[in-house]
């Protein structure tokens, strides 16, 4: 099944150009899958999301190669690291009411992402960036309800308040959204509808203060920006009032934060010194090899200038 779907993604080099009036999503699963039907559309967009959180794992691919946001690497000279966002070195998940640490991959890490899962049992991450990322590519099979084939998003509705306690940089979110790009690209989508994606991520996602926008219709307005410290560039319309002060994570184990967030007394003695945590610190990081050089030309231009571009 997986050299069929891969194999399938060569033809995404030779593709003609996308018609103006079809979606990204219902062009490739066309192209790439045959059939444009709800479960090739879920098929999709887990092959991409997979390939965007763990790497290439489909042989052959179009030869693009894609390190994964699991992996550390560099962007844009600053070095990231995301994993312990993942796994639970730091306390950077919301509740609903407080930050905590949430290991997100101990249900099989990433052996049932090779096998086009979101996990071995039941999970929400990977399920909900499946159906999101329809949403965005507008995938025209999703269903009304959690049943459906390929449901619509069931997640939470304001993403600022997913990632609120995460702190995260620009380099962080320009790092998310190269692996998004990169991993689109290495099923042939072209480098156009690439820059497409990156310019919605980029625009919902980028810019700090960001006002209330819809995503989701059935969610109506809601505050969307994840790149929310001093690094990330303000949006024109700001409404930093809505936004509460940005604050580093805690370490909640220190040997899987690897030198990210900050410890309690660290993180007190800043907030006496300038009443916020602004996530100005230096992360101690060792980049994977190579990871910072993968990006270049078109692919570059398409899923990585915050100034330029856009889950």
């Amino acid at each position: 099944m997986l050299f069929k779907l891969a194999t399938l993604a060569l033809v995404g080099s030779a593709l003609a150009q996308r018609p103006a009036n079809t979606s990204i999503c219902d062009y490739y699963t066309t192209a790439l899958l045959k059939e444009n039907t709800a479960a090739n559309q879920a098929t999709l967009l887990t092959l991409v999301v997979n390939t965007a959180v763990i790497g290439n794992y489909t042989k052959p691919n179009v030869g693009i190669m894609v390190p994964g946001i699991l992996a550390s690497g560099m962007y844009n000279g600053t070095m990231v690291n995301l994993l312990p966002y993942f796994d639970g070195g730091l306390a950077s998940s919301n509740n609903g009411t407080a930050a905590v640490a949430m290991n997100f991959l101990d249900d099989g890490g990433a052996v049932p992402l090779m096998m086009n899962m979101p996990a071995n049992g039941t999970t929400y991450l990977l399920t909900h960036l499946y159906q999101y990322f329809g949403v965005l590519l507008g995938c025209s099979m999703q269903g009304p309800s959690a049943t459906s084939a390929f449901p619509s998003y069931q997640g939470e509705a304001s993403q600022y308040s997913v990632h609120k306690y995460m702190d995260l940089s620009a380099a962080e979110v320009g790092y998310f959204i190269t692996q998004v790009g990169l991993a689109a690209a290495s099923f042939g989508v072209a480098t156009a509808d690439v820059t497409a994606v990156g310019m919605a991520l980029a625009s919902l996602f980028d810019y700090s203060c960001a006002p209330p926008t819809t995503v989701i219709k059935a969610q109506g307005p809601q505050l969307q920006a994840i790149c929310i410290d001093s690094t990330c560039p303000v949006s024109p319309n700001a409404t930093c009032a809505a936004y509460a002060p940005a604050m580093q994570p805690l370490v909640a184990n220190a040997s899987l934060a690897m030198g990210e967030g900050v410890n309690s007394t660290s993180s007190m003695m800043s907030g006496m010194a300038s009443g916020t945590a602004t996530g100005t610190m230096m992360p101690s990081i060792t980049a994977s090899s190579g990871a910072g050089k993968l990006v270049a030309g078109g692919v570059m231009a398409a899923a990585a200038g915050l100034v330029v571009l856009v889950l």
